[in-house]
């Protein structure tokens, strides 16, 4: 990282100081971290953000978690940004809303999980430190557990009612969000609403506006639940319709989301022996077309419209039971997800591919997993085995598409299309106090996840790649096989006094790496039907799905320091290189190192930050996906929180406080033709922007 950037973020923060007022107030040492920070550093396995202490920011929860060490995001639109941990993002993330995996409604991943989480419905993100531990599912990074709000249980048997409301604002998209969760409970029984309404405009940047770039968003649930004794059962329902919301990066916007969500829960202890179970279901369904909320094609024959849905059905148990010295847990898991993808002309009825139909992807699994000390370390040690199915049904296109997708079609119904792996994974994670106020910890792994329907079945070259928003086309390979990743990881826990830190060094190898690469020996020469379908699409250089090797490494640390008790410094920085091992190339879409700090002025009853971003140069690109370099860039927030008595607080921010022109490395690249950022330029970043919160919980 560029120390003139570090540098400037620095004495940038602190030459701020007169700015804020000083006033004085009692405080205790490192109590009130969660202010600048989100958590409380620790010795634990999860980092936990509670949106209620953040500031107030844009409607994508991905840029909550952007926050912490390790982290950033992708940014593919308002509602469909995707987490990067560590390099890694994705699939190879293991997340959940709720404890519930399902699968996303597009080929594109317009709606990774993290879009079925409004923020006025998040009680608290988990996000796993190092990897994800077996019990949670396969995944080569760490993990991610969205839990929404809840009405609690009573603790007697007279009927109570409770609320927790938050409503919000934002200036740089002149957005509103209002949203949480009512109900009643006593001791036994618990039932409860929530809802949330979201809208926003285009955003806007220094040089004018991004074109498409608006949202619209409405969840709206119910919840239930009944314990007797130590036994509880819970039922869910929630229905999300997500409206007109625009993704820049990519070359169709979403026109809808309709995803209903059930999940049924129990656990409960049964003689010593503690049982949790769960059944769950979801249902997608999308539409996403390049003319509502871009520039309409000039020929009738251009206008695209795809549709696609998605069930996934997925359960599990598992019970835990003193073992061994320690604690041993023995469960399964498995789910099923069902996918269709049909891209139409709406002007033209016989105009229809059916490019990924009938495709259902199976995984069932089983793992043990024992905690207790050894040898002087707190242990956990987990071994996971799973069985992955994939089947792909048959393609096929209308009487008006073009003769030689049709050939494409019936090459692969002639190919095998039913596919079978199994992984194993194998995770040790340990801690060791090394003195009163350090820890160590160590972690090995090998951790796998299976391919995805669009990397194994994408017979029609198209952009539908995951997410990539590199606007390039792929095909897929049925015969992938597994990434596997081995991984070595070392760091420490200092706390002494006013002063903590928790750095953390990482190494993942990862063989089998799922990558484009060019479709055949001779780019740019078109000489095989997918180049010629390509072409006809404006790419003559499509890529396909391979396996590859690869390896990611890096640093990354929180920290912070109390000077006074009214005044803390808090800070996270990350730094992380994602490399091809088997070519002379880099990783695609990799986060540029970067430096966090808050500088907090604390009160009773309120608080200030000042907050800077240092952001270095990314010139360590991918020539493979023609990535291009990004600049670095400083940014400069304030921030502060008030308590306007119990149960009703108010949060206010500004962002890009000096009202910057900046481009994140991971912004992706505007496919916008209406919009006042230039065609394939990288996406800006807001301009100056003003956010309120008021949250109301009793």
């Amino acid at each position: 990282m560029s120390p003139i950037i570090l540098n400037s973020a620095s004495l940038l923060a602190l030459s701020c100081l007169a700015a804020i007022p000083a006033l004085a107030q009692d405080a205790s040492p490192l109590t009130d971290i969660i202010t600048v920070s989100g958590h409380q550093p620790d010795t634990g396995r999860v980092d936990r953000l509670d949106p209620a202490t953040l500031p107030p920011s844009g409607p994508d929860a991905a840029a909550l978690i952007a926050r912490l060490p390790g982290a950033a995001t992708l940014g593919n639109g308002a509602l469909s940004g995707q987490v990067q941990y560590r390099g890694l993002s994705g699939g190879r993330i293991n997340l959940r809303i709720d404890g519930q995996s399902f699968a996303s409604g597009g080929p594109n991943l317009m709606d990774p999980p993290l879009h079925y989480a409004p923020i006025a419905l998040i009680e608290r993100i988990e996000v796993d430190r190092s990897v994800s531990p077996v019990r949670n599912g396969p995944g080569l990074a760490g993990g991610v557990n969205t839990v929404f709000k809840q009405v609690g249980f009573g603790d007697t048997g007279q009927w109570q009612t409770r609320h927790d409301l938050t409503l919000a604002g934002r200036t740089a998209d002149d957005s509103t969000a209002y949203g949480g969760v009512v109900g009643i409970a006593n001791d036994q029984i618990r039932v409860q609403l929530l809802g949330s309404r979201e809208s926003g405009g285009d955003i806007s940047w220094p040089g004018g506006t991004i074109g498409g770039s608006q949202h619209e968003r409405l969840v709206y649930g119910a919840g239930l639940g009944f314990r007797t004794g130590v036994h509880e059962v819970s039922l869910d329902l929630r229905r999300q319709e997500t409206g007109a919301t625009g993704n820049p990066p990519f070359a169709m916007d979403i026109r809808y989301f309709d995803t209903d969500f059930a999940r049924l829960g129990y656990r409960g202890d049964w003689d010593g022996v503690s049982v949790n179970a769960h059944l769950a279901f979801a249902d997608v369904a999308h539409a996403m077309n390049n003319f509502d909320l871009r520039p309409a094609p000039a020929m009738a024959a251009m206008y695209r419209e795809s549709l696609a849905t998605a069930q996934t059905v997925s359960g599990g148990a598992d019970a835990a039971f003193d073992a061994l010295g320690g604690s041993l847990r023995l469960g399964f898991d498995g789910e099923q997800a069902e996918h269709d993808l049909a891209i139409t002309n709406p002007n033209n009825a016989d105009f229809v591919l059916n490019s990924l139909s009938g495709i259902t992807m199976e995984r069932s699994g089983a793992f043990a997993e024992w905690t207790g000390a050894l040898g002087g370390w707190e242990t956990e040690l987990g071994l996971r085995a799973d069985r992955h199915r994939a089947v792909a049904g048959t393609a096929s296109v209308g009487p008006a598409v073009p003769a030689m997708p049709g050939m494409l079609a019936m090459a692969f119904n002639a190919t095998d299309r039913r596919l079978d792996d199994t992984t194993f994974d194998a995770v040790a994670r340990l801690w060791r106090p090394l003195s009163e106020t350090t820890t160590l910890r160590l972690t090995l792994a090998r951790k796998t996840r299976a391919p995805g329907y669009v990397e194994r079945f994408a017979w029609l070259p198209t952009e539908a790649s995951g997410g990539l928003a590199d606007g390039n086309t792929y095909v897929g390979d049925a015969g992938l096989a597994p990434e596997t990743a081995w991984i070595a990881e070392a760091g420490l826990d200092w706390a002494s006094g006013s002063a903590y830190a928790r750095p953390t060094l990482f190494y993942r190898s990862v063989d089998d790496f799922i990558q484009g690469v060019p479709y055949d020996s001779t780019p740019g020469v078109i000489d095989t039907p997918v180049e010629m379908v390509s072409a006809m699409n404006g790419d003559p250089t499509p890529l396909r799905f391979a396996n590859t090797d690869a390896r990611l490494y890096g640093l990354d640390l929180d920290f912070g320091y109390r000077f006074t008790p009214a005044w803390h410094l808090d800070g996270t920085a990350s730094w992380v290189r994602g490399e091809r091992r088997d070519m002379d190339d880099n990783l695609y879409r990799i986060a540029p190192p970067s430096l966090r700090l808050g500088l907090t002025r604390d009160a009773a009853d309120w608080s200030v930050t000042l907050e800077s971003i240092a952001v270095a140069r990314q010139g360590e690109v991918s020539r493979s996906n023609s990535e291009a370099e990004t600049p670095g860039f400083v940014l400069v927030n304030l921030y502060a929180s008030w308590t306007l008595r119990d149960g009703v607080s108010l949060a206010a921010g500004v962002e890009n406080l000096f009202d910057q022109t900046y481009r994140q490395h991971l912004g992706g690249y505007n496919r916008n033709a209406g919009s006042d950022a230039g065609l394939g330029e990288r996406l800006p970043g807001s301009g100056r922007s003003l956010g309120l919160r008021l949250s109301l919980q009793g």
